[in-house]
């Protein structure tokens, strides 16, 4: 996943349910100056997600026991 937010950014965000932000991306990454931005927004993105997963896991796992 992390290859695709780098080379398909936009593919990244609409693979994640998240449209307007695939949207957005697309319309920078158009421009060849805005497809380093939307890359590093990408991976940052997704970066963020597997952090929120990861401690709604922990929570989960403190609240078990």
């Amino acid at each position: 996943m992390t290859l695709i937010a780098i080379l398909l950014p936009w593919l990244s965000f609409l693979l994640r349910g998240k449209i307007l932000s695939g949207i957005l991306c697309l319309v920078l990454q158009i421009t060849l100056i805005g497809w380093l931005p939307a890359a590093i927004w990408a991976v940052m993105s997704l970066n963020n997600s597997r952090a929120e997963r990861r401690n709604r896991q922990l929570i989960r796992a403190i609240k078990a026991k």
